[in-house]
């Protein structure tokens, strides 16, 4: 029988799979590595310890798994966008990444936005919005802020293109990554020079790979020294992958126009499968062949979720475990007793993009407990979701949701999000949705399956569906304008610092 691994770099650690042609997962194996947050705003990773973590990751797996390394058939890798990377002429990071997260190129993704160029119709049909995720603003800071490492990069991209580096020895872009995230345009586009250009950023163009595979194309064969890295065999062929949530729409089967993937993690992202092209106000995209050939993805996203989770109990509830405050707050109503909070803690990715947006906690009162805080906090998420798929409006009706990530293994996070949509969301066999869809690919890439729709119908399975309580529904209708008036109120408070 043959195998394939997939590879999910993640944003708090890298995990390897093996899974068979059947979507079962053999052996996971996982590396971890540290963020660090040295301003407000900021987020740097060392994209060495991706390179570490896959090593122990990958013989993690084949481990486990008992599997040997002649029977695995391919290898492909998602990893977090958009991650920006400088590295000299050898591969070797010169600084930090600016992990995805970060957002410090705020003002230059201003300037991006009003810069007039054509590139700028991917989104929103030329509304915007532009991101301070995203590569041209992190690489224009970067240029103007520390022009000792911008002299220095001989190439600049993503943690997926440093990863493939490092397996295959070739300088190669996932067009997943470009489309979504460089102003690339695969209609009539294609490089958006003529934007680097009013940007004084003509030079970062040189930088970039000068290669581009479409996920589920083979980049090239494992080298001999990465191959000793992960106790592979050299020659294994590498197939390309990309943004770890738009390769989780493979892992789901989200495949059709109207199905939506809900990936769920320290963010959310909501994709969604059009059947034309969209340009929607505080909505990204259309992204035209971004994960399919033809197919355009519509996006909206949360930037701090499952961060915002992490960061309460570690900082306010380290006694509780959680499955003592998941069972504390299912037991408290709807709206946490007045409590209401917004999630924007690192920015607001959509439908506001706003970088310099902040969280907040509201209505507390003496007689609050640390379920409340942290059910309007969970709430808080959930609402933010209902904002996005709202935001899509006419111009995408979600047929079917079907959700991966963290969420998945917290029945209260569920119900919470089906009884704010008021709607049914499916759940897979595999909850490790972007590394399935890596390993999709990967057999895809072998040969196994004709396309990628042909290896999404034999390795995906549906395992069950969420139905919404649509009692509960209703009493969220004004907690959620409460939610939506805080962004509008608390913006003139932040601005008058």
């Amino acid at each position: 029988m043959a195998y394939v691994i997939g590879i999910d770099g993640g944003t708090e650690s890298l995990r390897a799979h093996v899974f068979d042609l059947a979507g079962r997962s053999r052996g996971t194996g996982k590396g971890t590595y540290v963020t660090s947050f040295p301003e407000p705003g900021r987020a740097e990773q060392n994209p060495e310890d991706w390179w570490q973590a896959a090593g122990v990751a990958v013989r993690g797996a084949l481990a486990v798994s008992g599997v040997t390394a002649d029977r695995i058939s391919a290898i492909a890798c998602d990893t977090t966008s958009c991650t920006v990377v400088a590295l000299d002429a050898e591969g070797r990071p010169l600084r930090p990444c600016l992990l995805w997260m970060d957002v410090r190129a705020h003002r230059e993704a201003a300037e991006v936005a009003g810069c007039g160029d054509p590139a700028l119709l991917l989104n929103g049909g030329g509304a915007g919005p532009v991101s301070p995720e995203w590569m041209i603003p992190k690489a224009l800071w970067l240029k103007r802020h520390q022009p000792e490492v911008w002299a220095r990069a001989a190439m600049v991209g993503e943690y997926q293109d440093f990863l493939t580096l490092r397996l295959t020895g070739r300088w190669a872009a996932s067009l997943n990554n470009i489309t979504m995230r460089w102003h690339y345009r695969t209609e009539g586009g294609g490089w958006p020079l003529s934007m680097l250009g009013r940007l004084d950023l003509a030079d970062l163009a040189g930088r970039w790979p000068c290669a581009i595979v479409a996920p589920g194309q083979v980049i090239g064969p494992l080298t001999a020294g990465a191959a000793q890295h992960l106790g592979l065999n050299a020659g294994t062929p590498v197939v390309q992958g990309g943004a770890d949530a738009f390769i989780g729409m493979i892992g789901l089967g989200v495949t059709q126009p109207g199905d939506m993937a809900m990936i769920t993690g320290s963010s959310h992202l909501h994709l969604g499968v059009a059947d034309r092209t969209v340009h929607v106000p505080g909505i990204w995209g259309t992204y035209m062949d971004c994960v399919y050939p033809g197919r355009p993805i519509i996006e909206g996203g949360q930037t701090s979720t499952g961060s915002v989770i992490a960061w309460f109990k570690r900082n306010f509830a380290g006694h509780i475990d959680f499955d003592t405050l998941n069972g504390q707050a299912a037991a408290l109503p709807p709206g946490a007793e007045g409590l209401v909070a917004v999630d924007h803690f690192q920015g607001n990715r959509t439908p506001h993009t706003d970088p310099l947006a902040r969280g907040a906690i509201t209505g507390l009162t003496l007689m609050h407990t640390p379920a409340h805080v942290y059910r309007a906090l969970v709430e808080s998420v959930c609402l933010g979701t209902r904002a996005i798929v709202e935001t899509f409006g006419a111009a995408f009706t979600a047929r079917r949701i079907v959700v991966a990530g963290g969420a998945t293994r917290a029945p209260f996070w569920l119900q919470l999000h089906a009884d704010t949509l008021g709607l049914p969301l499916e759940l897979t066999g595999e909850t490790e949705a972007c590394a399935l869809g890596s390993a999709i690919l990967a057999a895809h890439g072998a040969g196994h399956f004709p396309t990628i729709e042909a290896a999404c119908g034999a390795m995906v399975r549906t395992a069950r569906v969420i139905e919404p309580d649509m009692a509960a529904h209703a009493a969220y209708a004004p907690i959620y304008a409460r939610y939506r008036a805080a962004y509008p109120a608390l913006k003139p408070l932040r601005e008058a610092e």
